[in-house]
């Protein structure tokens, strides 16, 4: 009995004081042995999987082929930097110098790599045969194939390729040998289903029930391809009917936008943003022709003309037009609207800008434009717009139309300057018609968030390591 008793005492003490310590040190060591080596160096180290994600690296490169396209590729760069700060990416862009990215490289977080070269036409070659001729004598066939060499020569430094814009970097992409992405930017099913649909292109689109053609099917369908974006549901769909895997999680466009209310000093004027394009000389002379259209407004309150500018046209071309068309240069009304440049005639008031599109947009009634990209954010915005095509290269009469159909009426476009005197009365008179024609547009063009949706899309099914 003796011995029973002090077997039971010695068991009964094991179990309370020491193998207790020794069985959690045992659990303890076991899940440390799960974790990565740098995780289990660490005692006690607890990472969220958030962290998880920032501190995995990988290699993504995109390629875009566009003004336009070269802005939603960096809306996309910063969402996946914000998630993923140690993912290695690097851009080629196909049209012009890639102006959009210069930022991002100077503070080292995004490379660029390939040839760049401004094209005559502003990588609109396909609007006019004058555009894409010139282009073909400004060495566009040479500059391609030298890009496509540089693609080829670091496919290898890179886990997957994520193309944003339309055949050309879509085409680049599948011919990587890499997985990829991509983000179709520039085509919506609504520009044939919308409208009138008179020209043979509508019918043509109608026909195969979507804007995309059957020689980029193929290539969205490789199984390469992991990801296909559309900027909306009614594209997504045209393209799963023909096999696509295609969604539509949002439209980066809209992302970094301001929505201030105008200042003071401008609540008293009528306000007009205007916008006349980054492709010399067609902006010199879109931005004159818009101009005239302002003549002959009634002068019974101050008008405050708003033009948003990109690296060109320049302050002092701008100031030439305007000296010929009578205005007078004079300090601006105010620090606050970080004007270049202030113009007057009478009550016109013409305020010169640069890079203040995010900043002015949202103050604006109404928008004059010859522009792509930030015509489609300004009405984005809830602001109707009015357009008056040109000569071109970019500004067509089909390019025009085209956009007008694709933001279902949000822009109006007008043949002379004399019908956008009269269709800018009206649209002033009348705030329930800006107000329909505004909710057009933001309905077309959806909310913000798109590039963050994108970029979560891409660290899921792109082969970038942890994932999101």
């Amino acid at each position: 009995m003796g011995i029973r008793k002090a077997f039971k005492k010695t068991l009964s003490s094991l179990i309370g004081s020491k193998a207790a310590p020794r069985f959690e040190l045992g659990i303890k060591d076991l899940q440390s042995s799960a974790l990565p080596l740098g995780h289990a160096a660490v005692s006690g180290a607890s990472t969220p999987p958030a962290d998880r994600i920032s501190e995995a690296s990988g290699s993504l490169l995109l390629i875009s082929n566009g003004h336009g396209e070269d802005l939603i590729a960096l809306r996309i760069i910063e969402a996946l930097q914000r998630h993923r700060p140690r993912l290695n990416l690097t851009v080629l862009p196909l049209v012009g110098t890639g102006g959009h990215f210069i930022a991002a490289i100077e503070k080292g977080w995004v490379q660029r790599v390939g040839p760049t070269a401004p094209l005559p036409s502003g990588g609109f070659s396909n609007q006019s045969l004058r555009g894409f001729l010139a282009d073909l004598m400004a060495g566009l066939p040479l500059l391609t194939l030298r890009q496509w060499r540089c693609l080829r020569k670091h496919k290898s430094e890179v886990d997957t390729v994520l193309a944003v814009g339309d055949l050309l970097p879509l085409l680049m992409a599948w011919s990587s040998g890499r997985p990829f992405g991509f983000v179709g930017t520039p085509k919506s099913d609504y520009t044939w289903c919308s409208g009138p649909g008179k020209n043979l292109s509508d019918a043509y689109h109608a026909l195969k029930g979507s804007e995309w053609d059957p020689w980029e099917w193929l290539l969205m369908r490789s199984k390469r391809c992991r990801l296909v974006v559309t900027r909306d549901r009614l594209t997504a769909r045209g393209l799963r009917r023909h096999g696509v895997s295609a969604e539509a999680p949002g439209n980066p466009m809209m992302d970094g936008l301001s929505n201030a209310t105008a200042p003071a000093c401008l609540i008293r004027c009528r306000r007009i943003l205007l916008l006349c394009g980054s492709r010399m000389p067609e902006a010199i002379r879109n931005f004159s022709r818009l101009l005239h259209g302002l003549s002959p407004l009634p002068n019974d309150r101050p008008i405050a003309v708003l033009v948003a500018l990109g690296s060109k046209p320049g302050l002092k071309e701008l100031g030439e037009e305007l000296k010929r068309q009578g205005f007078r240069s004079t300090p601006p009304p105010s620090d606050a609207l970080q004007a270049g440049a202030c113009w007057v005639r009478g009550q016109l008031l013409i305020l010169l800008g640069i890079d203040q599109f995010n900043h002015w947009a949202p103050w604006a009634e109404v928008g004059l434009a010859t522009a792509g990209t930030a015509t489609e954010q300004l009405v984005g915005l809830g602001v109707p717009a009015l357009s008056l095509p040109g000569s071109g290269p970019q500004f067509t009469q089909g390019f025009a139309k085209r956009q007008s159909r694709l933001l279902g009426g949000a822009v109006l476009t007008c043949q002379s300057s004399k019908e956008l005197s009269k269709r800018l009365e009206q649209l002033l008179d009348d705030p329930t018609l800006r107000l329909r024609m505004g909710q057009r547009g933001r309905q077309r063009m959806g909310p913000a968030g798109g590039s963050d949706a994108i970029a979560k899309r891409v660290l899921i099914e792109l082969p970038l390591g942890h994932g999101y």
